[in-house]
């Protein structure tokens, strides 16, 4: 599931019968009048995608929103409590309360309107020679003022070494995706056309005249094409070892000279370098040349255009709605903005996250949903173990060490043990929220560094809040991790049966564990670093393998004319394949010592499946459709479910599925990894 990527209840209408209730599904999100070997998504949730059609402030709508909603309801619960209430000055209170009453004052936003950042335009406009651009870069940094680079420069874990962090830095310069600079379809030319305007309509909100606007558009495009021709696609960030090139960092400043590095990182916070691992390369080496012939004009209105685009949240309504006009509504579909109510909890989660998650999870998430969830992973790592096993294609020492990966897993479910200490950050009313955003990431910075910067790796640090709706593998640490904020129905439900929660929680569960073996996290070891540990050929056979849901996934046309990328989709579509056999092999493990009826006309094999099925209903505007397929490592929620199921086995046998039907594979051509 995406980790970076963002659950809630089919709970749309509560079946009444006690049998509905017990077995966790909800009958009336069917569309029995479709038959499941034709089209097994709207057989499964094609009446919940006809009572759940899109709302105006939504581009995509599905189980994940609405779990979402019903936390976000809760959250602002938790959050207007104190934003109503007199609290004690610098306490998480005050904190939580003064920064959500500042995101709400709409009055005094569009007062201020742009002037909290014309004094950083300004200072960029004095600018008279490259010495004074590069000195104020380096200010820019100290003063925690967002405005986008050439590059991208931060801390990682060295995956080479994954104990200890290492600081990196790679492609930058551009600010939309990649291809709508360099692909040159009908598509992509109308989005950068879009773009161009809203660059223009942006600077004239801040005073620029309208000529002078275009002018300033037309060099920071081009400029931030050059800077994208020289980066990687999408597909080529995915490979984790042509993405790491770790020298030293006296070796660094020679190779890559014309800069003053020491100053540069030091001014972020980052002293006594000794490696560093440069992820891209070329893209680095072109921003050093873009620096020494590039006119001085055009640098500065590519740093103008980022500082803007870093404060567009905070500098009033009119900025707000150019930016939403562009990336929601022309990019995604989406024709109104959420309330600012959701805005506002969204941005005090992002500031506050695990203070509000302590509170969360005291309030909403009991002990009993901790145990159930540690005895279903268990039960998934017991028959991941037996799937390994039973591969033949799979060397003795290869499963060995599989095994071994497997035992290693670090587990993190609900929450973390120790709590974010926030203490240090101030968040003060008498300032512009602009002026708050710089302290809120001075503190971040500075706390990040100190946590991490010469210190080895905390394999307990969590990575999501536990409000979160969505989970995680993180192949470094060998970790899975299920926020609280998911241990909600569809995707778990204490009253259902093994049937429904393997089916749903199970295979979420087992996609994250996939993730360990996937195309990517099978080349890191038990460890978490990155190193072949699969036996000669073991490693071929895998990928002969892989290809098979590559080209599956490929060959599936999201839209006419625009087919899936199956290479871009390859972890996420492997964890899918991965999560549901594993699921359902600790799903028939179960049924052995508690075997399950055949409930409404639905066997337990068949309920499995429909659970799965009902986690990934949504409905989705065609411009959402086409910006994911091309940019999100995620299939879409209809191709996660018929794209996965037909390359599996057991879903022909819960269904009786028969050549003649139009989602019927070939056994020959289906996935067989595990």
């Amino acid at each position: 599931m995406n980790f970076k990527t963002i659950i809630p209840v089919l709970a749309m209408a509560m079946t009444t019968t006690v049998s509905a209730q017990t077995i966790g599904i909800r009958l009336e999100n069917m569309d029995q009048t479709v038959k499941p070997g034709t089209d097994f998504y709207r057989y499964a949730c094609g009446e919940w995608m006809k009572k759940n059609p899109l709302t105006p402030e939504y581009s995509r709508y599905g189980a994940f929103d609405i779990v979402s909603e019903e936390n976000n309801k809760r959250i602002r619960e938790i959050i207007e409590g104190f934003s109503k209430q007199k609290n004690e000055p610098g306490s998480l209170g005050q904190k939580i309360g003064d920064l959500y009453n500042m995101l709400m004052d709409s009055v005094r936003l569009n007062k201020d309107g742009v002037k909290p950042v014309l004094a950083d335009l300004a200072r960029i406009k004095k600018v008279k020679n490259l010495k004074e651009y590069i000195a104020l870069i380096n200010t820019f940094n100290k003063e925690n003022i967002t405005f986008g680079e050439l590059w991208g420069s931060g801390l990682g874990t060295d995956m080479m070494d994954s104990k200890n962090y290492i600081l990196s830095i790679g492609q930058g310069g551009y600010s939309v995706e990649r291809d709508y600079y360099v692909k040159d379809d009908a598509e992509n030319k109308k989005i950068l056309e879009w773009y161009k305007q809203h660059i223009v309509n942006m600077f004239v909100l801040v005073g620029e005249k309208k000529a002078d606007a275009e002018k300033m558009m037309q060099r920071i495009v081009a400029l931030e094409t050059r800077m994208a021709k020289a980066g990687k696609d999408n597909v080529a960030l995915r490979d984790p070892g042509a993405n790491y090139h770790k020298m030293s960092f006296v070796d660094f400043k020679k190779e890559y000279a014309g800069f003053d590095w020491d100053v540069y990182f030091a001014t972020i916070g980052y002293t006594g370098i000794d490696n560093i691992n440069v992820r891209q390369p070329e893209a680095v080496k072109e921003a050093l040349k873009v620096l020494k012939d590039t006119d001085l004009q055009t640098l500065k209105d590519v740093m103008q255009w980022n500082v803007l685009q870093g404060a567009a949240g905070v500098l009033g309504d009119k900025v707000f709605e150019e930016e939403f006009d562009f990336y929601s509504r022309k990019l995604s579909g989406q024709q109104q903005p959420r309330p600012r109510w959701k805005r506002s909890v969204s941005t005090v989660n992002g500031v506050l996250g695990m203070a509000v998650g302590k509170m969360y999870c005291e309030k909403y998430f009991p002990a009993s949903h901790k145990e159930r969830m540690l005895q279903l992973v268990k039960n998934l790592q017991k028959a991941l173990g037996e799937r390994i096993d039973a591969q033949e294609w799979m060397s003795a020492e290869t499963k060995k060490a599989a095994h071994e990966k497997l035992d290693a897993f670090y587990i993190k479910i609900g929450y973390p043990d120790t709590w974010k200490d926030y203490s240090r950050m101030t968040i003060d009313p008498s300032k512009s929220l602009y002026e708050n955003y710089k302290i809120i990431s001075a503190w971040a910075r500075e706390d990040g560094l100190a946590r991490r910067w010469k210190k080895p790796v905390d394999p307990t640090e969590w990575h999501m809040t536990p409000q979160t709706v969505n989970a995680y593998y993180n192949p470094t640490t060998n970790e899975i991790c299920f926020p609280a904020g998911i241990l909600q129905y569809p995707f778990f439900d204490m009253n259902a049966d093994d049937a429904f929660n393997y089916g749903a929680i199970g295979v979420v569960i087992g996609h994250e564990m996939s993730h360990g073996f996937d195309d990517k996290g099978r080349q890191f070891d038990k460890d978490g670093n990155f190193r072949d540990w699969w036996s000669n050929g073991d490693g071929d056979k895998y990928n002969e393998r892989a290809q098979v849901i590559k080209d599956f996934f490929s060959g599936i046309e999201v839209l006419p004319g625009l087919h899936g990328n199956g290479d871009l989709c390859c972890g996420e579509n492997l964890g899918d394949h991965g999560g549901l056999k594993f699921a359902y092999a600790a799903f028939k493990n179960a049924m052995k010592d508690k075997p399950l009826k055949t409930v409404n006309g639905f066997t337990p094999e068949q309920r499995f499946f429909l659970a799965y099925a009902n986690v990934w209903a949504q409905n989705i505007t065609e411009a959402e459709m086409r910006r994911r397929t091309t940019s999100d490592v995620h299939s879409l929620g209809e191709w996660r479910v018929n794209g996965a199921l037909p390359l599996i086995d057991m879903w022909y046998d819960a269904f009786g599925i028969k050549p003649s039907y139009p989602m019927y594979v070939a056994p020959e051509k289906r996935v067989k990894i595990w």
